[in-house]
């Protein structure tokens, strides 16, 4: 065979060979895909049943009872009774204020106490004396009136015994009648007015004396009051909790309202800002299951205890006007309270505190609690 039919066989060669048989696919591949197929389905399934069975919020906060503590006068602390996180009780002294303004200011209101009490005695003593002065006119009156009666019938008698027929007495005696007679008319008037004069001086005395009665009244609610300024001098806890931001420091010279530290009260709850979409199905009692961030792997068990009477947008500083032309629907979120057993609040001794954040996560499925 020449060269040239070689070359020309080597070319017709894989021309006329047959087709290879198609390769079976690989069974590793399938049971990847069937195991994702598997997974999506599982996924997909379990976020249709929970969107239809389920409504959950990360939008959701512990809350809970915040007291300032403030002093309710103006002074200087002495004494600082607290430490930072500290437990107090109510009424647990906080801290003290120097009290000698305020010990100065009681001494000074008792002290006029005092003076106004004496004034009060003297006032009694002259009304004792006005009282006496005024028993001696009246029987003063009584005694011009008694030598009234006599003037008048001696000046009587005169004028019968001296007349135009006879001549018993002289003119000069029955002058002396008539003007006996006059003299005692003025006398019983002056006693009269003497006598009136004594009993406005009575009135007088006693109107003096409720005054000074009022006076004293007045001084002893300002003793009260100073007496109460200087129990402030003494801040105390207004209720039991947890000390929390203190500034307080001795030798501060502290304001009324000022706030000096707050109280943090054990009894928390969360407030879960749901979406207004997510409101339809929840009802008052019913349970939720909540998740702190700060408290991994632990769950709570909480109550649907009530709903915000407005969204969070109408309660913000600068509410939306919606009644605009560039209105947009946002979907708005509602505050519901969640409540926990006291005693699952207790067990975590502190450790659940308001600000932390929060999963709140409530199955429709389960009944409220009746």
């Amino acid at each position: 065979m020449s060269t040239q039919e070689q070359k020309l066989s080597a070319v017709q060669a894989p021309a006329a060979a047959a087709p290879a048989a198609p390769q079976p696919p690989n069974r590793r591949v399938l049971v990847v895909a069937a195991v994702v197929a598997l997974a999506a389905l599982a996924v997909g399934g379990r976020m249709w049943y929970r969107s239809h069975y389920y409504v959950e919020t990360d939008n959701a906060y512990v809350a809970g009872h915040v007291h300032p503590v403030s002093s309710r006068i103006a002074g200087v602390v002495t004494k600082v009774l607290i430490d930072d996180n500290q437990l107090v009780k109510q009424g647990d002294v906080i801290a003290e204020l120097d009290p000698f303004d305020q010990g100065v200011r009681v001494e000074q209101i008792q002290a006029q106490i005092a003076s106004a009490q004496q004034q009060v005695i003297q006032a009694d003593a002259q009304i004792a004396q006005v009282q006496a002065q005024a028993s001696a006119a009246a029987a003063q009156v009584a005694q011009s009136e008694a030598q009234l009666v006599r003037a008048k019938q001696d000046a009587e008698r005169f004028g019968q015994l001296y007349n135009s027929q006879m001549k018993a007495v002289s003119k000069a005696e029955l002058d002396a009648a008539v003007a006996a007679r006059a003299g005692a008319i003025a006398d019983v008037a002056a006693r009269k007015d003497s006598a009136v004069a004594a009993k406005a001086q009575i009135a007088s005395a006693k109107s003096a004396r409720e005054v000074t009665n009022a006076q004293i009244a007045v001084l002893q609610v300002q003793l009260k009051d100073a007496k109460q300024q200087l129990a402030y001098n003494q801040i105390l806890a207004p209720v039991s909790g947890r000390i929390g931001k203190r500034t307080i420091e001795v030798g501060q010279r502290v304001q009324p309202g000022q706030s000096l530290t707050a109280i943090v009260q054990e009894n928390v709850w969360l407030t879960a800002n749901f979406k207004e979409t997510q409101l339809a199905e929840l009802k008052k009692g019913q349970p939720v299951h909540v998740t702190i961030d700060a408290l991994p792997g632990r769950e709570l068990i909480g109550t649907v205890d009530s709903f915000a009477p407005a969204s969070g947008a109408q309660f913000a500083l600068l509410p939306a006007d919606n009644a605009t032309g560039n209105f947009t629907k946002i979907v708005q979120r509602v505050p519901v309270k969640i409540t926990f057993k006291p005693e699952d609040v207790k067990a975590l001794s502190g450790r659940l505190v308001p600000g932390m954040s929060a999963i709140a996560e409530v199955s429709l499925k389960s009944d409220a609690a009746h």
